[in-house]
């Protein structure tokens, strides 16, 4: 069995990430750990021929956030003074919501067990979020008396809403995946058997659509989320003057008329480049 922190392999378009530190319950700590989401992600986002992700764990868990042992031995990021603390956080953990911030490729979280803490935010850091009947959740910083230290404060309102946000990060209390359903955390909850089944089939929905346009599309989702409506409509605009000059759209077109299944390039030697 592989000892990387993430497994990764390829399944057509396909990308799968597996979370593999099953002792720890992928718990997301150490430098190997934070370095494997950049280079994956870096080298993900320079090849056009992948145009989805899935994002699951290894073992009972999806993720159970930080290392608590650690934080008990004040070891590893939670060592040394309040402010040499704050470094820790900036140098470890907070790499991996950066690194999903520059992750072109639309990806999803497929959560096959607990995702408690960091593992919580990490399932929020993905486009789209689908559980197992057994996934359980929880934003529970407060009950080891801290807070959201990876982005959870800015994550959680932008999945489910401030109040709802707010109510799961004062509590810390813990849902189930019949309750993300009910609150818009996750999208889907399938038998914890069909989870991978469920979360690649919608990865193939994905993926067999224009690789640089999905791009473009999670770009423009990604903007909306801060943006003013007519910066939103510039964006957008800019984008799709692009789209309609791409091979992939006149393939498109071409494939609608002509009633059949398009066949969409992956080299992107036809695309041009991200607006300025």
């Amino acid at each position: 069995m592989s000892t990387d922190p993430i497994q990764f392999t390829r399944h057509g378009h396909l990308a799968l990430l597996t979370l593999n530190r099953p002792d720890t319950r992928n718990a997301l700590s150490g430098e190997e750990m934070f370095a494997a989401f950049e280079q994956l992600f870096a080298e993900m986002n320079a090849d056009l021929s992948i145009r989805a992700a899935v994002l699951t764990g290894a073992g009972s868990a999806f993720c159970s956030g930080g290392n608590v042992a650690e934080m008990r031995d004040r070891t590893g990021m939670f060592g040394g003074s309040p402010a040499q603390i704050a470094a820790n956080y900036r140098a470890g953990i907070q790499r991996i919501p950066r690194a999903f911030q520059t992750l072109q490729v639309p990806i999803i979280a497929a959560v096959n067990g607990a995702a408690i803490g960091a593992g919580n935010d990490l399932a929020c850091m993905c486009d789209i979020r689908i559980a197992a009947d057994t996934a359980r959740f929880a934003e529970s910083f407060v009950k080891v008396g801290i807070v959201p230290g990876d982005g959870g404060c800015w994550l959680l309102p932008r999945v489910v809403g401030w109040s709802k946000a707010a109510e799961l990060a004062l509590t810390g209390d813990t849902i189930d995946a019949a309750e993300a359903l009910r609150i818009g955390l996750v999208s889907q909850v399938v038998p914890a058997g069909q989870l991978l089944e469920a979360a690649m089939a919608l990865g193939q929905r994905i993926a067999a659509n224009p690789p640089q346009v999905l791009r473009w599309t999670k770009q423009l989702l990604q903007e909306g989320r801060d943006s003013t409506l007519d910066q939103a409509l510039d964006s957008a605009g800019q984008f799709q003057g692009m789209a309609h000059h791409t091979a992939d759209h006149a393939e498109a077109v071409s494939a609608f008329f002509e009633k059949r299944a398009p066949v969409f390039g992956n080299d992107g030697a036809s695309q041009p480049g991200t607006p300025t």
